[in-house]
């Protein structure tokens, strides 16, 4: 007697939870978090609203923002311990291997760290997206065999990120480039990571142990780690005809471009990379040399004639990041800890409304 379930490779399509959080409308080209569209968000919103929509339900007035950068700024700084530990840690160690160490230490000093309320775990989610730019920035630097460098009290939550990666105090307009790519990296519904995260919790684990699952996930080139392997491939070149030559024979070789295609934007551009690319052109004229911009052009239109597909998020927020000063091993990183908002909304709601994750298989062995 045949006894086997339908069978779907990757999960592609499969409903694995109901959520208040998002959703990728992909018939309206739209991207929805709680009810606002992100894009929308982008052009009108920073990172610190997000999180607290993200978290809260709602976006906040003039005042709640304040108090909420207040309460970011008094968990900017980490525990000396943490960074002991992350000093102790190999040169050739990867940076999400490393950042993963220092969220996984962090669980140490929480001291209620049992407690699954709702009320609980927000609060902990604030310490942590509060620290998280000291652990993130700290750990890479740690590895690298560089000093450690402490958060600045007196710049916002985004600049202060961007200070400690670059070492220098940013223009407004590098902040508003960078606070924007955190807001689009923030959350996405249902990618590996998220799944990953909501798995772990749905065992009823702390939130650290479903973030440092999220990081994991997150390490894979198919996943995070794409926007490192765009920046890579766009340094083999000097410009956008030697960019469309060497996609060409990448392609030849079938080798696999990072940056383009996605399991959900299938037949067209990730909404979220149109924003990117205007923050590249941005970022440009802003430089008077448009290298950059006319290669990743070339090559979107070389993927798109020659394979159908479309630039995911990844692609434009590498060349960004690299205009800013931003190391490229940082890269995933940075997309894990804007992520963590939206991780850790996703946990939260997971302990609220949970069953336990216990999918099946089917049985392809020897008979029995």
């Amino acid at each position: 007697m045949d006894t086997k379930e339908k069978y779907v490779p990757g999960l592609a399509g499969v409903v694995a939870a109901e959520t208040e959080i998002s959703f990728l409308d992909t018939e309206q080209e739209k991207i929805i978090i709680r009810g606002h569209e992100l894009i929308d968000l982008s052009q009108k919103n920073d990172y610190l609203d997000m999180v607290y929509l993200l978290l809260e339900g709602s976006l906040p007035d003039e005042a709640v923002r304040s108090d909420l950068k207040e309460k970011l700024m008094t968990h900017y700084d980490i525990p000396q311990n943490v960074l002991k530990v992350l000093d102790l840690l190999p040169e050739n160690t990867h940076p999400m291997d490393a950042l993963r160490t220092g969220l996984s230490a962090l669980s140490g000093y929480d001291d209620d760290i049992e407690n699954r309320s709702v009320e609980a775990n927000k609060e902990r989610a604030y310490r942590l997206l509060g620290k998280l730019p000291a652990i993130t920035v700290n750990s890479y630097r740690l590895i690298n065999g560089q000093k450690a460098v402490q958060p600045d009290q007196d710049l916002s939550y985004s600049a202060n990120f961007l200070y400690m990666i670059t070492g220098e105090r940013p223009e407004p307009w590098q902040t508003e480039i960078f606070d924007r790519s955190l807001l689009l990296y923030s959350e996405h519904e249902m990618p590996n990571s998220t799944f990953t995260a909501r798995v772990i919790a749905s065992t009823n684990a702390d939130l650290y142990g479903a973030l440092t699952g999220g990081v994991a996930s997150l390490k894979g080139n198919l996943h995070g780690g794409a926007n490192e392997a765009v920046m890579y491939m766009l340094n083999e070149v000097k410009s956008a005809a030697a960019f469309e030559e060497l996609l060409m024979k990448k392609l030849s070789q079938k080798e696999k471009i990072m940056g383009f295609g996605h399991r959900v934007y299938m037949k067209k551009m990730d909404p979220r990379a149109l924003v990117m690319k205007q923050s590249l052109k941005e970022l440009c004229d802003k430089k008077g040399d448009h290298t950059l911009l006319e290669m990743c052009e070339a090559g979107e239109k070389v993927m798109r004639e020659e394979k159908g597909l479309y630039p995911n998020l990844d692609y434009y927020a590498a060349p960004v990041y690299w205009m800013l000063g931003i190391p490229i091993g940082l890269y995933t990183p940075i997309f894990f800890s804007a992520r963590t908002a939206g991780l850790s909304a996703h946990v939260i709601e997971q302990h609220q409304h949970n069953r336990l994750f216990r999918p099946r298989v089917n049985y392809i062995g020897n008979s029995y």
